[in-house]
């Protein structure tokens, strides 16, 4: 009778698997992430929500920073994908880009990418955060295809696209902007959307 080979340290029997584990892993990463930052996730919190060990998210991702940049990755590529299937509808851009304002405002509400980063400064190497920043200049490219067809069809008019993808992206954050009291500009996500849709517009094709 011939040995069994011996598993990978960390690598968990397929029976005992049920969700895909690195898909696991990774969900839970990204919701603890989310909810405390960075700094306050080790790897441990992770396997322990998981019910699995360290070893077993250590055969998956090298590092915490590895995992950390997986999560981002998968999850700007996710949220182009909302924005592709959106911006694809057959209504007029502007009603377009409102929908994705308002699903945007409403995933990214406690959502921030910007202090993700700026945590992550001395955690990251060169290549994960070039990583993180190709990823997410996969949202502004689905935002470019929208407006260029509408451009190649005569229903608005000409203007330089990627300015045009930027600049609504970074309305888009100014969206979430909160006081020192935590209070909005606006004083709901519709709202909020509207306005920024109008100056986007308005700016663009004034």
């Amino acid at each position: 009778m011939k040995d069994k080979p011996n598993r990978s340290l960390g690598r968990p029997r397929a029976s005992d698997i049920k969700k895909p584990t690195k898909q696991m892993i990774l969900e839970t990463a990204t919701e603890l992430f989310i909810a405390r930052g960075y700094q306050e996730v080790s790897i441990d919190d992770v396997a322990k929500k998981c019910n699995v060990t360290k070893a077993t998210v250590y055969y998956y991702y090298a590092s915490k920073a590895n995992l950390f940049t997986e999560t981002m990755v998968q999850m700007m590529l996710r949220i182009r994908g909302y924005m592709k299937k959106m911006l694809e509808e057959d209504i007029p851009l502007r009603d377009r880009l409102l929908k994705v304002t308002i699903a945007h405002l409403h995933a990214t509400f406690d959502l921030d990418l910007e202090g993700f980063m700026r945590e992550t400064k001395n955690a990251l190497t060169k290549e994960q955060v070039k990583m993180i920043h190709q990823a997410e200049e996969t949202m502004y490219e689905a935002i470019e295809i929208a407006f260029n067809k509408e451009i190649e069809a005569g229903k608005i008019g000409t203007v330089n696209t990627k300015f045009a993808a930027h600049s609504f992206t970074s309305l888009l954050k100014v969206g979430n902007y909160r006081d020192a009291n935590n209070n909005p500009i606006f004083s709901s996500v519709e709202e909020t959307a509207e306005q920024i849709i109008t100056f986007l517009w308005k700016g663009l094709y004034n």
